[in-house]
Parts: C-alpha cells; structure tokens; sequence
C-alpha cells in the first residue's frame, strides 16, 4: 500500500505528491482509508505495526492483523435489466477535482465537458454518470415508462439517452424548470435532443420558490418499479464537477410515491396548493421514524413562517448518541446551529461548500470538527502538488444534501435527497428526499463517502486556517519523525480518541 505523507529526510528528492510505501512511510493515524478499492473484487489487507527510528524501523509481523473484503458490484456490472432487483444501488462521483491524484495523474489539465468518456471525466464521474445514463436506458422498450423532475438539465448526452429510450419506445416524460434562468439552457439541450418534437417535456412555470428536484421514476407494464433520486444536477458540473450522489431506489411502494408526487408537479401545482398534498403523501413521524423504514418527505410542505420539518431534522441531528455527519451547501440554519453547539461526547462531523458566515456559530464543543471547501494552492504544504479550482460549477465543492445518526450502529439513519436543509427547501421549493432508518449497507456507504470528503477538504481547511493566522508549521506535510503523533489519540479529552473508540464499536 503506499500513501504521498513521508518523512522529510526520507528518500530525498522526490517530487511532491509522489506515493511512497507504507512499510517505509507508515500510516501515522488510527484512521485510514482505501478510496481506490474497485467494485468486484476481494481485498485482504494487512496492518503491521511499525517501531524503531525513520532509518531503522522495525515492521512487528507477529503482531499483525489481517483484515479481508469483498468489494460490491455496480449496478451496470449486473447487466441491463430490472430482474430481480431490491434495496439500494448507490453512487458518488469524485467531487474532488483539486486534488493530488488528479493534479498527478492528468497535470491538472482542464477537463471537456464535452467528452464524458475522456480520461479525466471518466475518473471525476467517478460512475455517476454511467450509472444516471444505465438507468435511463433500462427503459429499453415499449414495456417501459420514465418520470423525471428535472431543475437544471442542460447536459446533452443525459438527455439523449432520454431520446433514445424514447426512440426504443419507452414513454418518456420530464417536467422541467421553465421558470428560472436555467430555462434557457435547457430548452436548448431539449431541443438538442428532440425531446421537444416527440412532446416529452412539461413545463413547470410555478414562480414561487425553485424547481429544485432531480428524479427519474422507471415504470415496467404501467407499475412502478424504482426511482432515481438525490442531488445530482443534470448537468457537467453536477455529474462531474462538485461532489454529488445518485440513489437508486427499488422499491415499488416508494417509486409509486414519487409517481403520485411527480403528478402533481406535471400539473403545475403552485408552492401554496402542493404542500397540502405533499403533507399528506408524505407525513414526517412525531419523534424518530420507525425502525427498518423508509419513506420520503416531499415539498414545498411547510406554511411561510412554519419551521416543523427542519425542527424535526434537527431533532434527527439532536438525536446521535455518538456521530452524527451533515453537508451543508449553502447555509447552516439556526436550528442546526443550536444542536451543534451543545457541549457532549457526541461527534460531530460538518462540510460545508465555504466558510462559515459571520451569523453561522457551531460553538466551542471539540468534538465538533468542521470544513469547508478547498483546494491547496501554488503556496500550499511541503511535500504536496498544487491543486487546480472546480471550472464547471460556481459552487466548486460540495452539493450533497445529506446527514447521519449513528451511521457505524446497528440502527443508523440517512437523510438524503435534493434539499438544501433550509428554510426555502421545506416551504416554497420543490424538493424530495429519503429518510432510511435501520439499513446498515447503505449507512456503511455513506458514512465512507462522507469520510472520503470531509478528510480531503479539511486537511486543506486547516492549512488554509493556520496560514491565514500565521501558524502554519512547514513540516505538517511529513510524518513525525517519533511517536509524538500517538498521544492525542488516547487523550479521552480528545476527537481522535473517541473517533477510534467509536470507529470501532459502533
């Protein structure tokens, strides 16, 4: 295994960013991750704990421990066809364009948007879009219907493929926003594709709010059978640029939810007229939602000065007794703030797009850790490349809308969908998301995409932080050349204590 952290007078005269051993240059954390494992294949990994100095070191083999994993298959791996399909299919491209393996593996050379199966692309894509366009082409017949709700769609190979399920025979129909300014772009990637002159798109014009879904409902003989959801933009940006997810659901009951909800909105139903409906269709438990459940929650729900469904998302947060993960894109609302604040043992992970705003205070408590967006510029660590910005999105990071309770238990919960976590989210926008209580495969991927993310950026939050204050250390890119490193991890005052408890336990 190798990683890019090494000592500093430690095979001198490589260039930054280039991966060294791990039997040379040992992990110095009680947290590692393999964010390049392939779908399909069997791992064994071994940890070998390492003694001495940096130019003597001792590899302690009798003490090792060996740990094997078999790694999932993709949805397209398992072919082209809805048989016997259930449970999740779940997939986050790589949101991470300023970063060292892109910075070493393409130079940092501008990706084409144009050309999704470019080398670049296809690594940022990181399989969202093959899998968006897979499940759109299950439509392969006239057996087979589509319903999207669509904010942004302005990228042209995801709408040809809604073309050519159409030209298959599927009955292909998409509301879309034709009220914003990404009206204009659409309707040109509409027309680009023809969709228009076959009559498979529907204009939603309603003004009050924005037209914020990304859903597609696939139908097999008229009958619901799975949706495709979460925060992914129809566009090169939201599949390519910031991190995203697409969650496939396949479960007849929530796919025909999501119909109902679909109709409404095909209807032009305004913000004032659908939360009634939505409120009915899609209830928000009193306290926790019931164990080995899942439901949506539809918008807009919630009256103009009515708080009660981000309330009851703040009380999921509230409720972790030992980790709780958010991201946030834009704002962090008051009610967020208040639980985030509290002093306890429960850790508390937060990403943000960007900085915290002067009005957004998340306290004082140390287990709670936040970042935000970045990437490492020309004046950035020793021993690391300069990272290039985001150029095919405004917001460059972070777009997931997502949080977690407890996701290492026995009985997690996972939010997720196309809300923002806001105030306009509940009560004027169209939106949608899941709530997923009990299912322990799909905590396990989120909370290791989460990870994935909040690592990467707030090693160069921090950075960014120290330098501003002018106190960064020179050496923070390289391993400590003693044991200095381990004490903070057994300090029960300390975050990294209680994450390698509870990383263990649950």
């Amino acid at each position: 295994m190798k990683g890019i952290k090494r000592f500093k007078n430690k095979d001198v005269g490589l260039a930054p960013g280039t991966p060294v051993n791990t039997s040379d240059h040992p992990i110095q954390s009680f947290q590692w991750c393999d964010y390049t494992a392939k779908a399909n294949h069997h791992y064994s990994f071994r940890i070998v704990p390492a003694y001495g100095t940096v130019k003597f070191m001792k590899l302690d083999d009798e003490n090792s421990l060996e740990i094997a994993i078999n790694t999932e298959l993709e949805m397209e791996a398992e072919g082209n066809s809805i048989d016997n399909k259930k449970g999740h299919d779940i997939f986050f491209n790589r949101g991470v364009i300023g970063s060292q393996a892109y910075a070493r593996e393409f130079g940092n050379a501008p990706p084409d948007e144009n050309e999704p199966f470019s080398k670049e692309m296809v690594w940022l894509s990181r399989g969202l879009f093959e899998a968006l366009t897979g499940f759109i082409a299950l439509a392969k017949s006239e057996e087979y219907s589509l319903r999207a709700a669509l904010y942004e769609f302005h990228y042209l190979p995801v709408a040809v493929a809604f073309a050519k399920s159409a030209e298959a025979g599927a009955d292909v129909k998409i509301v879309y926003d034709a009220e914003s300014s990404y009206k204009v772009s659409s309707l040109e990637t509409i027309e680009a594709a023809g969709l228009d002159k076959i009559k498979a798109v529907i204009k939603r014009t309603v003004s009050e709010g924005i037209r914020h879904n990304k859903f597609i409902v696939l139908l097999h003989k008229d009958e619901p059978v799975a949706v495709w959801t979460g925060s992914t933009n129809i566009s090169a940006g939201g599949i390519f640029g910031q991190s995203n997810v697409g969650h496939i659901v396949w479960d007849s009951d929530i796919a025909r939810s999501y119909l109902k909800y679909w109709k409404h909105l095909s209807e032009n139903i305004p913000s004032r007229k659908i939360r009634a409906l939505n409120q009915a269709d899609s209830p928000i438990p009193k306290g926790l939602p019931d164990r080995n459940s899942i439901f949506p929650v539809f918008s807009a729900r919630d009256e103009d000065d009515d708080n009660t469904t981000l309330q009851w998302y703040a009380d999921l947060m509230d409720s972790a007794k030992k980790l709780m993960c958010i991201t946030f894109a834009f704002n962090i609302d008051e009610v967020f703030q208040k639980v985030i604040q509290k002093q306890n043992d429960v850790l508390r992970y937060i990403v943000k797009d960007d900085d915290l705003g002067k009005n957004e205070i998340i306290g004082q408590d140390n287990d709670v850790l936040f970042a935000a967006g970045g990437h490492f510029g020309k004046k950035s660590l020793f021993n690391f490349r300069e990272e290039r910005d985001n150029p095919l999105n405004v917001n460059d990071y972070i777009h997931n809308k997502f949080m977690l309770i407890d996701p290492l238990s026995e009985d997690p919960i996972v939010v997720t969908g196309s809300a923002n976590f806001s105030r306009p989210s509940q009560r004027i926008n169209d939106e949608n998301m899941l709530v997923i209580r009990g299912d322990t495969r799909v905590a396990d991927i989120y909370f290791g995409e989460f990870m994935r993310i909040f690592d990467h950026h707030y090693a160069r939050y921090i950075f960014k932080k120290l330098t501003e204050n002018n106190k960064n250390n020179p050496d923070a890119g390289y391993l400590k050349p003693d044991n200095s490193w381990i004490a903070s991890h057994f300090n029960r005052q300390s975050y990294k204590s209680k994450r390698r408890e509870y990383f263990i336990s649950g």
